[in-house]
Protein backbone atom coordinates (compact mmCIF):
# COMPACT_ATOMS: atom_id res chain seq x y z
CA UNK A 1 0.00 0.00 0.00
CA UNK A 2 1.13 3.54 -0.52
CA UNK A 3 -0.48 7.12 -0.12
CA UNK A 4 0.84 10.56 -1.77
CA UNK A 5 1.43 13.93 0.00
CA UNK A 6 1.79 17.29 -1.96
CA UNK A 7 4.86 18.62 -0.69
CA UNK A 8 6.70 22.09 -1.60
CA UNK A 9 10.02 21.87 -2.91
CA UNK A 10 13.16 24.05 -3.46
CA UNK A 11 11.55 27.16 -4.64
CA UNK A 12 8.36 26.71 -3.59
CA UNK A 13 7.46 23.96 -6.26
CA UNK A 14 4.67 21.88 -5.56
CA UNK A 15 5.63 18.29 -5.80
CA UNK A 16 4.22 14.89 -5.30
CA UNK A 17 5.84 12.30 -2.55
CA UNK A 18 5.04 8.33 -2.68
CA UNK A 19 5.51 6.36 0.17
CA UNK A 20 5.12 2.60 -0.24
CA UNK A 21 5.03 -0.66 1.43
CA UNK A 22 6.99 -1.27 4.53
CA UNK A 23 5.68 1.88 6.51
CA UNK A 24 4.31 0.23 9.63
CA UNK A 25 0.15 0.66 9.26
CA UNK A 26 -0.18 2.93 12.82
CA UNK A 27 1.90 5.47 11.07
CA UNK A 28 0.76 5.57 8.07
CA UNK A 29 -2.75 5.92 9.62
CA UNK A 30 -1.44 8.43 11.95
CA UNK A 31 -0.32 10.45 8.73
CA UNK A 32 -3.47 10.08 6.90
CA UNK A 33 -5.33 11.52 10.01
CA UNK A 34 -4.02 15.27 10.20
CA UNK A 35 -6.32 17.20 8.64
CA UNK A 36 -3.46 18.69 6.39
CA UNK A 37 -0.54 16.81 6.95
CA UNK A 38 1.28 19.07 4.51
CA UNK A 39 0.89 22.37 5.40
CA UNK A 40 3.30 21.70 8.70
CA UNK A 41 6.37 23.77 7.76
CA UNK A 42 9.71 21.97 7.82
CA UNK A 43 12.01 24.29 8.97
CA UNK A 44 14.89 23.34 6.14
CA UNK A 45 16.06 20.35 4.31
CA UNK A 46 19.22 20.24 7.02
CA UNK A 47 16.46 19.63 9.52
CA UNK A 48 14.48 16.66 8.21
CA UNK A 49 17.86 15.17 7.11
CA UNK A 50 17.72 12.73 10.09
CA UNK A 51 20.99 11.09 8.87
CA UNK A 52 23.14 13.89 7.67
CA UNK A 53 23.62 12.24 4.38
CA UNK A 54 22.84 15.45 2.49
CA UNK A 55 19.36 14.47 1.15
CA UNK A 56 16.23 13.58 2.70
CA UNK A 57 15.15 10.24 1.80
CA UNK A 58 14.11 6.43 2.83
CA UNK A 59 17.27 6.22 5.36
CA UNK A 60 15.80 9.47 7.47
CA UNK A 61 12.41 7.58 7.18
CA UNK A 62 13.45 4.60 8.91
CA UNK A 63 15.23 6.79 11.13
CA UNK A 64 11.95 8.29 12.12
CA UNK A 65 10.65 5.12 12.38
CA UNK A 66 12.71 4.16 14.73
CA UNK A 67 13.45 7.01 17.16
CA UNK A 68 8.88 7.02 16.78
CA UNK A 69 7.61 8.03 20.57
CA UNK A 70 9.45 10.53 22.86
CA UNK A 71 12.61 11.02 21.99
CA UNK A 72 14.27 14.88 23.64
CA UNK A 73 16.86 16.40 21.52
CA UNK A 74 17.10 13.90 19.00
CA UNK A 75 17.54 14.57 15.10
CA UNK A 76 14.45 13.03 14.11
CA UNK A 77 12.19 15.43 16.16
CA UNK A 78 12.32 18.04 13.48
CA UNK A 79 9.38 20.09 14.86
CA UNK A 80 11.22 19.97 18.12
CA UNK A 81 8.40 19.45 20.40
CA UNK A 82 9.92 16.18 22.63
CA UNK A 83 8.56 13.52 20.59
CA UNK A 84 8.68 12.37 17.18
CA UNK A 85 5.20 11.76 15.53
CA UNK A 86 3.05 12.40 12.88
CA UNK A 87 4.14 16.13 12.62
CA UNK A 88 7.87 14.89 12.32
CA UNK A 89 6.74 12.40 9.56
CA UNK A 90 4.49 15.04 7.51
CA UNK A 91 7.26 17.26 8.04
CA UNK A 92 9.51 14.66 6.81
CA UNK A 93 7.65 14.18 3.78
CA UNK A 94 7.20 17.50 2.19
CA UNK A 95 11.21 17.85 2.41
CA UNK A 96 11.48 14.53 0.50
CA UNK A 97 14.17 14.43 -2.05
CA UNK A 98 14.99 17.80 -1.18
CA UNK A 99 19.33 18.48 -0.45
CA UNK A 100 20.70 19.93 2.32
CA UNK A 101 23.54 21.84 1.34
CA UNK A 102 26.40 22.19 3.72
CA UNK A 103 29.12 25.21 4.84
CA UNK A 104 32.52 24.14 3.67
CA UNK A 105 33.77 26.58 5.81
CA UNK A 106 32.07 26.06 9.01
CA UNK A 107 31.03 23.04 11.48
CA UNK A 108 27.53 23.03 12.16
CA UNK A 109 26.49 23.26 15.86
CA UNK A 110 22.57 23.58 15.59
CA UNK A 111 20.76 23.54 12.35
CA UNK A 112 17.38 24.50 13.78
CA UNK A 113 17.11 27.93 15.66
CA UNK A 114 16.37 26.47 19.29
CA UNK A 115 13.21 28.05 20.91
CA UNK A 116 14.10 28.66 24.02
CA UNK A 117 17.13 31.15 22.52
CA UNK A 118 15.53 32.51 19.58
CA UNK A 119 12.35 32.88 21.25
CA UNK A 120 10.29 35.33 18.80
CA UNK A 121 8.21 33.08 16.42
CA UNK A 122 8.88 35.52 13.36
CA UNK A 123 12.59 34.98 13.76
CA UNK A 124 12.23 31.58 13.71
CA UNK A 125 10.69 31.01 10.75
CA UNK A 126 12.86 33.81 9.06
CA UNK A 127 15.81 31.96 9.64
CA UNK A 128 14.30 28.45 8.64
CA UNK A 129 12.98 30.06 5.32
CA UNK A 130 17.01 30.58 4.06
CA UNK A 131 17.47 26.89 4.51
CA UNK A 132 20.63 27.82 6.30
CA UNK A 133 21.90 26.06 9.43
CA UNK A 134 21.31 28.14 12.86
CA UNK A 135 24.66 27.99 15.11
CA UNK A 136 27.76 27.10 13.22
CA UNK A 137 31.43 27.34 13.83
CA UNK A 138 33.97 28.78 11.55
CA UNK A 139 36.35 26.42 10.87
CA UNK A 140 39.43 28.33 10.45
CA UNK A 141 38.93 30.66 13.67
CA UNK A 142 36.93 28.44 15.85
CA UNK A 143 34.62 31.73 16.36
CA UNK A 144 30.85 30.67 17.11
CA UNK A 145 28.32 31.92 14.94
CA UNK A 146 24.52 32.75 14.58
CA UNK A 147 22.65 33.19 11.79
CA UNK A 148 20.59 36.71 10.77
CA UNK A 149 17.91 36.55 8.58
CA UNK A 150 17.34 39.29 5.68
CA UNK A 151 14.13 41.35 6.53
CA UNK A 152 13.46 45.08 6.93
CA UNK A 153 13.49 47.34 9.99
CA UNK A 154 13.77 51.25 11.19
CA UNK A 155 17.22 52.64 11.59
CA UNK A 156 18.05 54.98 13.42
CA UNK A 157 16.98 57.32 16.64
CA UNK A 158 15.79 55.12 19.43
CA UNK A 159 15.32 57.12 22.70
CA UNK A 160 15.65 55.76 26.40
CA UNK A 161 13.49 56.86 29.47
CA UNK A 162 16.94 59.26 30.32
CA UNK A 163 18.64 59.71 26.78
CA UNK A 164 17.72 61.59 24.11
CA UNK A 165 19.24 60.87 20.53
CA UNK A 166 21.94 62.33 19.00
CA UNK A 167 22.24 64.45 15.45
CA UNK A 168 23.90 61.89 14.05
CA UNK A 169 20.96 59.08 14.53
CA UNK A 170 18.47 61.03 12.19
CA UNK A 171 16.63 60.57 10.06
CA UNK A 172 15.09 57.25 11.43
CA UNK A 173 14.60 55.58 8.34
CA UNK A 174 13.45 52.10 6.84
CA UNK A 175 16.29 50.03 5.72
CA UNK A 176 16.21 46.71 3.99
CA UNK A 177 19.04 43.87 3.82
CA UNK A 178 17.91 41.09 1.33
CA UNK A 179 20.82 38.69 2.40
CA UNK A 180 21.16 35.84 4.91
CA UNK A 181 24.37 36.28 6.94
CA UNK A 182 26.32 35.29 9.96
CA UNK A 183 27.23 36.68 13.01
CA UNK A 184 29.83 35.87 16.12
CA UNK A 185 27.31 34.74 18.96
CA UNK A 186 29.83 37.17 20.83
CA UNK A 187 32.70 39.84 20.43
CA UNK A 188 36.06 38.32 19.16
CA UNK A 189 37.99 36.80 22.51
CA UNK A 190 41.39 37.43 23.01
CA UNK A 191 42.14 33.63 22.95
CA UNK A 192 40.74 33.99 19.10
CA UNK A 193 43.06 36.54 18.31
CA UNK A 194 45.75 35.15 20.05
CA UNK A 195 45.52 31.73 18.22
CA UNK A 196 45.45 33.55 14.85
CA UNK A 197 47.94 36.75 15.46
CA UNK A 198 50.50 35.11 18.06
CA UNK A 199 50.66 38.40 20.32
CA UNK A 200 47.73 39.67 22.79
CA UNK A 201 47.28 43.30 22.24
CA UNK A 202 44.66 43.72 24.88
CA UNK A 203 45.09 45.37 28.40
CA UNK A 204 43.41 43.48 30.20
CA UNK A 205 44.66 40.57 30.32
CA UNK A 206 47.57 38.91 32.46
CA UNK A 207 48.23 37.26 36.17
CA UNK A 208 45.33 40.24 37.53
CA UNK A 209 42.98 38.94 35.22
CA UNK A 210 42.90 34.46 34.89
CA UNK A 211 39.70 34.38 32.62
CA UNK A 212 41.68 37.06 30.13
CA UNK A 213 41.48 34.21 27.56
CA UNK A 214 37.55 34.64 27.15
CA UNK A 215 37.39 38.56 27.41
CA UNK A 216 37.00 40.57 24.55
CA UNK A 217 39.97 41.36 23.08
CA UNK A 218 40.46 45.04 22.59
CA UNK A 219 43.36 47.80 22.13
CA UNK A 220 42.85 46.77 18.69
CA UNK A 221 42.19 49.61 15.90
CA UNK A 222 40.05 48.73 12.71
CA UNK A 223 43.22 48.95 10.72
CA UNK A 224 44.37 45.87 12.66
CA UNK A 225 41.19 44.21 12.21
CA UNK A 226 40.31 44.52 8.43
CA UNK A 227 43.11 46.80 6.91
CA UNK A 228 45.68 44.73 4.99
CA UNK A 229 47.04 41.92 6.57
CA UNK A 230 44.58 41.89 9.68
CA UNK A 231 43.03 39.71 11.74
CA UNK A 232 40.30 39.19 8.65
CA UNK A 233 42.54 38.55 6.14
CA UNK A 234 42.73 35.59 4.30
CA UNK A 235 39.77 34.02 6.94
CA UNK A 236 36.42 34.79 4.54
CA UNK A 237 35.44 36.79 7.62
CA UNK A 238 34.41 40.30 7.49
CA UNK A 239 33.16 43.36 9.43
CA UNK A 240 29.36 43.95 9.57
CA UNK A 241 28.46 46.67 7.84
CA UNK A 242 26.68 49.67 10.05
CA UNK A 243 23.11 48.47 9.33
CA UNK A 244 23.73 44.43 9.82
CA UNK A 245 24.78 45.43 13.26
CA UNK A 246 21.95 47.63 13.96
CA UNK A 247 19.89 45.17 12.40
CA UNK A 248 20.66 42.54 14.62
CA UNK A 249 21.77 44.52 17.44
CA UNK A 250 17.47 45.20 17.07
CA UNK A 251 16.80 41.34 16.89
CA UNK A 252 13.22 42.52 15.54
CA UNK A 253 12.26 45.30 18.39
CA UNK A 254 12.04 48.94 18.07
CA UNK A 255 12.97 49.86 21.76
CA UNK A 256 16.39 51.96 22.97
CA UNK A 257 17.87 48.65 24.33
CA UNK A 258 16.86 45.41 22.81
CA UNK A 259 14.84 42.36 24.06
CA UNK A 260 16.02 39.61 26.39
CA UNK A 261 13.96 36.73 28.28
CA UNK A 262 13.29 39.69 31.16
CA UNK A 263 11.44 42.03 28.37
CA UNK A 264 11.23 40.11 24.85
CA UNK A 265 9.90 43.07 22.88
CA UNK A 266 12.80 45.42 24.36
CA UNK A 267 12.90 48.09 26.79
CA UNK A 268 13.43 51.98 26.84
CA UNK A 269 14.32 51.69 30.72
CA UNK A 270 17.72 52.54 31.63
CA UNK A 271 17.35 50.61 34.95
CA UNK A 272 17.13 47.55 32.95
CA UNK A 273 20.05 47.61 31.30
CA UNK A 274 22.38 45.67 33.50
CA UNK A 275 20.39 43.26 32.37
CA UNK A 276 22.13 42.82 28.96
CA UNK A 277 25.29 44.52 29.53
CA UNK A 278 28.52 45.61 31.35
CA UNK A 279 28.26 49.28 30.84
CA UNK A 280 29.84 52.55 33.52
CA UNK A 281 26.26 51.62 35.69
CA UNK A 282 27.39 48.10 36.83
CA UNK A 283 31.15 48.21 36.70
CA UNK A 284 33.03 48.69 39.95
CA UNK A 285 35.51 51.77 40.28
CA UNK A 286 38.33 52.77 38.66
CA UNK A 287 41.16 50.87 40.33
CA UNK A 288 38.89 48.07 41.61
CA UNK A 289 39.20 44.57 40.40
CA UNK A 290 35.76 44.51 38.35
CA UNK A 291 37.02 47.62 36.61
CA UNK A 292 37.43 46.74 33.02
CA UNK A 293 36.14 44.74 30.15
CA UNK A 294 34.55 40.95 31.42
CA UNK A 295 34.49 37.39 30.35
CA UNK A 296 31.80 37.50 26.96
CA UNK A 297 28.23 36.02 27.11
CA UNK A 298 27.50 37.13 31.05
CA UNK A 299 24.65 38.91 30.49
CA UNK A 300 21.20 38.05 28.51
CA UNK A 301 21.28 37.63 25.12
CA UNK A 302 19.03 39.28 22.45
CA UNK A 303 16.29 37.27 20.46
CA UNK A 304 18.26 36.15 17.69
CA UNK A 305 20.90 34.79 20.99
CA UNK A 306 23.63 37.05 20.46
CA UNK A 307 25.92 38.24 23.57
CA UNK A 308 27.36 41.53 24.08
CA UNK A 309 25.92 43.66 21.76
CA UNK A 310 25.27 46.19 24.65
CA UNK A 311 28.62 47.09 26.59
CA UNK A 312 32.16 45.06 27.26
CA UNK A 313 33.60 46.41 24.35
CA UNK A 314 32.59 49.02 21.40
CA UNK A 315 32.51 46.76 17.91
CA UNK A 316 33.95 48.11 14.99
CA UNK A 317 31.80 47.99 12.07
CA UNK A 318 33.05 48.00 8.21
CA UNK A 319 31.61 51.69 7.62
CA UNK A 320 33.30 55.15 6.94
CA UNK A 321 31.34 57.46 9.04
CA UNK A 322 29.64 60.67 7.88
CA UNK A 323 27.09 62.51 10.91
CA UNK A 324 24.38 63.14 8.02
CA UNK A 325 24.98 59.94 6.27
CA UNK A 326 21.30 59.19 7.03
CA UNK A 327 19.60 61.45 5.13
CA UNK A 328 21.10 59.87 1.67
CA UNK A 329 21.55 56.24 2.77
CA UNK A 330 20.14 53.83 0.07
CA UNK A 331 17.05 52.38 1.37
CA UNK A 332 18.38 48.56 0.63
CA UNK A 333 21.99 47.29 1.60
CA UNK A 334 23.38 50.31 2.57
CA UNK A 335 27.36 49.88 3.27
CA UNK A 336 28.17 53.27 4.13
CA UNK A 337 29.67 56.79 2.90
CA UNK A 338 32.64 55.84 0.05
CA UNK A 339 35.12 57.85 2.23
CA UNK A 340 35.59 59.49 5.43
CA UNK A 341 38.77 59.91 8.17
CA UNK A 342 36.52 57.61 10.47
CA UNK A 343 35.28 54.50 11.11
CA UNK A 344 31.97 53.56 12.79
CA UNK A 345 31.83 51.74 16.60
CA UNK A 346 28.51 50.74 17.93
CA UNK A 347 27.00 49.06 21.33
CA UNK A 348 28.86 51.10 23.89
CA UNK A 349 31.21 49.62 26.30
CA UNK A 350 32.50 48.85 29.62
CA UNK A 351 32.78 52.40 30.90
CA UNK A 352 30.37 53.96 28.89
CA UNK A 353 26.76 55.28 30.57
CA UNK A 354 23.54 54.02 29.22
CA UNK A 355 23.18 56.62 26.35
CA UNK A 356 25.95 54.45 24.64
CA UNK A 357 24.32 50.99 24.52
CA UNK A 358 21.38 51.50 23.02
CA UNK A 359 20.42 50.13 19.54
CA UNK A 360 21.13 53.32 17.76
CA UNK A 361 24.03 55.15 19.24
CA UNK A 362 26.67 56.15 16.87
CA UNK A 363 30.20 56.68 17.80
CA UNK A 364 33.44 57.16 15.09
CA UNK A 365 37.13 57.56 15.03
CA UNK A 366 40.06 57.22 13.31
CA UNK A 367 40.86 53.67 11.86
CA UNK A 368 44.50 53.95 13.38
CA UNK A 369 42.72 54.68 16.84
CA UNK A 370 43.82 52.15 19.59
CA UNK A 371 42.40 52.04 23.20
CA UNK A 372 41.23 49.52 25.81
CA UNK A 373 37.23 50.01 24.80
CA UNK A 374 37.18 48.86 21.79
CA UNK A 375 36.60 45.71 19.89
CA UNK A 376 35.08 43.86 17.37
CA UNK A 377 32.59 41.57 16.15
CA UNK A 378 33.07 38.80 13.16
CA UNK A 379 30.16 38.55 10.09
CA UNK A 380 30.78 35.73 7.10
CA UNK A 381 28.35 35.41 4.07
CA UNK A 382 27.24 32.05 3.96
Amino acid sequence: MGFSCLGRGVGGRVRRVDVRAGVARSVVAAVLSLAAPCSLFAQSACDADIDADGVVGPADLSGLLVAWGACAKCSADIDRDGTVGSADLSQLLARWGEVCVGLPWATVLEVAPDPAVVTNAALRNAIAATGLPWRVRDDGTGIEMLLVPPGSFTMGCSASAAFACDPDEVPVHQVTLTNAFYLGRTEVTQAAWTARRGSNPSLFQGAAYPDAANRPVEQVSWEMIAGSGGFLTGTGLRLPTEAEWEYAYRAGTTTAYHGFAGAPDGTNADALVGSIAWFGGNNGASGTPTYGTKVVAQKAANTLGLHDMSGNVFEWVADWYAANYYASSPATNPTGPASGNSRVLRGGAWFFNASGVRASNRNAVPPAFVNSYNGFRVARDP
